[in-house]
């Protein structure tokens, strides 16, 4: 539960950086497109929570070498990143170009749409230890 917590608390500061970052670049670049934006945004949330997630929420699972960490990025960024990306894009299509919902809520309702998803799948693969990891 106290993983959950903290998964959480860093994934609010994320989406936080999200919505600020999806807002500046919609607002600043409207030729980019919302679409476009929405993947920038997320991936720079991605890298953001990734950190956060590797020095507090799995603390207790640290990276024995750099290589390991490494690794632990692109497992992240494949699996928690990819569901993130992909679940905010077709969200973001559907609520936004399909039933015309302001960007910042329909930011707030995907995010939360893949959350639960996105622990599972940082817990059970991109911050397994080494150890438990082998037969």
């Amino acid at each position: 539960m106290k993983t959950w917590i903290k998964f959480n608390l860093v994934g609010v500061v994320g989406f936080a950086l999200q919505t600020v970052t999806l807002i500046f670049l919609t607002r600043a670049m409207p030729h980019l497109g919302y679409l476009a934006a929405t993947a920038m945004a997320v991936e720079l949330a991605v890298l953001n929570n990734f950190f956060w997630h590797q020095r507090w929420t799995w603390s207790d699972r640290p990276s024995s070498t750099k290589c390991e960490a490494l690794r632990r990025l692109a497992k992240f960024n494949v699996t928690t990143g990819l569901v993130s990306i992909t679940g905010n894009l077709v969200l973001m299509s559907l609520l936004v170009g399909q039933f015309n919902l302001p960007i910042v809520g329909a930011n707030l309702l995907t995010v939360a749409a893949c959350s639960v998803l996105s622990f599972l799948l940082a817990d059970r693969l991109a911050f397994r230890l080494q150890a438990e990891a082998r037969p």
